[in-house]
């Protein structure tokens, strides 16, 4: 073959080079631009989590325009398609009035407090004529008061009684005392209240035990995080791991679950260095379910065996990310995908272009296809699972259908490491599990209602950082469990956990079936949340 030289010439010098060093160079030249384009997509998507807005709702004038190109073409081939937004009449509304008095922030029957303002005896003296003025009115300002927690000390007198008239007659008195009520935690000083309070403040409202300790002593309470870690863990072992295995048998009882799972730092695990990665794993019940349940569960890694341990004998759907973990499950858990997810990756590949660039892109194509089927679910919201059901297969699945064919036209085309190759990729490894909301009408489109059940554990992450202890992370995720159960069953967390430690030590705990008395579903009216 006859070797040609290429010149490549500037105002200055000419330098000749071989063909196959220009192709060397050209092949060069598009991995650098390649990998260019890679890092500038990172860099994009990285000033999007931190600065801009989480909300992946579609632009309207890009669902118009994927409406008016696509949806001709689709339809013929796939059935009717609307990607364009039905025009709704909205019923006209009285704007809420801004908060001015002190009746719209606090509940109903709210204690009042009357302090009086009156002149003393001298001031009400006329300086004109020297009588003594009346009152002739009145001025009411109201205010919200508020104080610190408070402590005190409750002292129990348990009396003890003798008979007398026994004592007389036979020399003996016949004694009785008054029955003790058992400790939360025998031999400790701690009450129900007390410990409820200490675990709502750090579970609740995310404040770690040396914040509450530094709280505590501000107000003279020598309190120390190690004494208050030693309760949670003893009460937590004794009185609500019984409650959380109850509910754990309940949730394996169910046909349709939600999963997920979020990593976790703890400091003393055996065999293992601090900076390790452990796994708080989450299950809950989904929409469909009479009686809400969320249980954690702590495991030192994220293998599937810890999953299908933990749901051992449940039969259904399991919807989850794209973990493929979860796709080991045994084929008796049908796993059901995530479309939020698949949605969010074509959502960051939307964000690293211009905005120019975005409105006639295939990032935007991919996005307004998912949008398209969130919409449909919010039509089908209010229906009940068998109408839902027959409403998917007619409006849902020619979307579907239409998506996986112009993906497919497209992702040969596509780089598989830029965002859109991801998202494609994404979209077409996980199709069997997206599609498998189409089979009962009690199935979600996204695991958004686990994401959302997740957050409160990863807030609290964000103020304590970490776990000391695997028996720490077990606790903690036993306490989680019984308090997001309580608040997803309208309870106050407070006071069910008052509930719970006051009830539980009074109870037989040889009886079958004393720890199902205490599961958020039969506790009382009194630990409802105030409406």
């Amino acid at each position: 073959m006859e070797k040609k030289d290429f010149d490549t010439r500037t105002a200055n010098e000419t330098v000749t080079v071989s063909r196959v060093e220009y192709e060397s160079l050209q092949s060069e030249v598009t991995e650098l631009r390649q990998k260019l384009d890679y890092l500038m997509e990172q860099v994009g998507l990285a000033k999007k989590r931190q600065f801009g807005p989480s909300s992946e709702k579609m632009e309207e004038i890009m669902m118009e325009q994927f409406g008016l190109t696509y949806n001709e073409a689709e339809a013929n081939a796939y059935g009717t398609i609307s990607a364009t937004p039905e025009q709704i009449a909205v019923k006209a509304h009285d704007r809420k009035r801004s908060s001015g008095s002190v009746e719209d922030v606090v509940p109903e029957g709210t204690p009042v407090e009357v302090v009086e303002h009156r002149l003393s005896e001298e001031e009400r003296l006329c300086t004109v004529c020297g009588s003594e003025m009346e009152e002739i009115g009145k001025e009411i300002r109201r205010t919200l008061k508020m104080e610190p927690a408070r402590f005190w000390i409750q002292e129990d007198v348990y009396y003890t009684y003798a008979c007398k008239a026994c004592e007389n007659r036979t020399g003996e008195a016949r004694i009785i005392k008054t029955p003790r009520e058992p400790s939360v935690c025998p031999g400790s000083f701690v009450s129900p209240e007390a410990l409820a309070h200490i675990m709502t403040q750090k579970y609740v409202m995310y404040s770690p035990l040396y914040r509450l300790e530094q709280e505590y002593n501000r107000m003279g309470l020598k309190l120390s995080r190690q004494t208050m870690s030693n309760w949670i863990l003893n009460a937590s072992d004794t009185w609500l791991r019984p409650v959380y295995d109850e509910l754990h048998r309940e949730l394996c009882r169910q046909e349709v679950l939600h999963g997920d799972e979020t990593t976790l730092q703890v400091l003393k695990e055996p065999g293992r260095k601090a900076v390790s990665k452990s796994y708080m794993w989450l299950y809950r019940t989904s929409g469909c379910a009479e009686h809400p349940i969320i249980l954690y569960e702590y495991q030192p890694s994220r293998k599937a065996e810890h999953a299908e341990r933990f749901l051992e004998g449940f039969t259904g759907w399991l919807h989850a990310d794209g973990y493929r973990g979860y796709h080991r499950l045994p084929e008796k858990i049908r796993v059901v995908g995530c479309w939020a997810h698949a949605r969010r990756k074509f959502n960051e590949a939307l964000q690293v272009l211009d905005k120019e660039e975005r409105k006639d892109s295939p990032a935007a194509i991919g996005e307004c296809f998912c949008t398209k089927l969130f919409q449909l679910e919010e039509d089908f919201a209010g229906l009940a699972p068998e109408e839902r059901y027959k409403k998917r297969l007619e409006q849902a699945k020619p979307v579907l259908d239409a998506l996986l064919a112009w993906a497919n036209t497209i992702i040969s085309s596509v780089a598989p490491k830029s965002a859109l190759g991801k998202a494609l990729h994404y979209l077409m490894e996980q199709w069997p599990y997206l599609v498998r909301y189409l089979e009962d009408g009690r199935l979600e489109i996204s695991n958004n209602r686990a994401e959302r059940s997740i957050k409160p554990f990863v807030m609290g992450r964000k103020n304590w950082l970490f776990a000391n202890t695997p028996a720490g992370a077990q606790s903690s995720s036993v306490i989680y469990s019984l308090i997001e159960t309580a608040k997803e069953n309208g309870l106050d967390p407070y006071r069910y956990l008052v509930y719970v430690l006051s009830i539980a030590p009074t109870l037989d705990h040889t009886a079958d079936g004393w720890a199902a008395m205490l599961v958020p579903a039969n506790a009382p009216d009194n630990c409802r949340t105030e409406k």
